[in-house]
C-alpha cells in the first residue's frame, strides 16, 4: 500500500488540495501499478510561522 505524505505551507483553498491528492493518486496507480484504493495520500498543512529556511520564517520573508 503506497502511502503519500506531504507537508506543505497552509493557504490553499480545499479545491487545490484535492486537485493534488488526486493528481498524486493518478500518478502512483500510473507509476507503480497499484489500485486506487490501496493508495493513500496524507496532506499536513504547517503555518507559515513555523517554516523556515535559513533561520527566517516564511511569514517574515513575505511580510511587507
Amino acid at each position: 500500500m503506497p502511502f503519500i505524505d506531504v507537508t506543505l505551507t497552509e493557504g490553499r483553498d480545499p479545491e487545490t488540495l484535492r486537485a493534488l491528492i488526486a493528481a498524486l493518486t493518478d500518478a502512483v496507480e500510473k507509476t507503480v501499478g497499484v489500485p486506487r484504493a490501496s493508495i493513500r495520500v496524507v496532506l499536513r498543512e504547517v503555518p507559515t510561522t513555523h517554516w523556515a529556511a535559513g533561520g527566517v520564517t516564511i511569514a517574515e520573508r513575505d511580510a511587507p
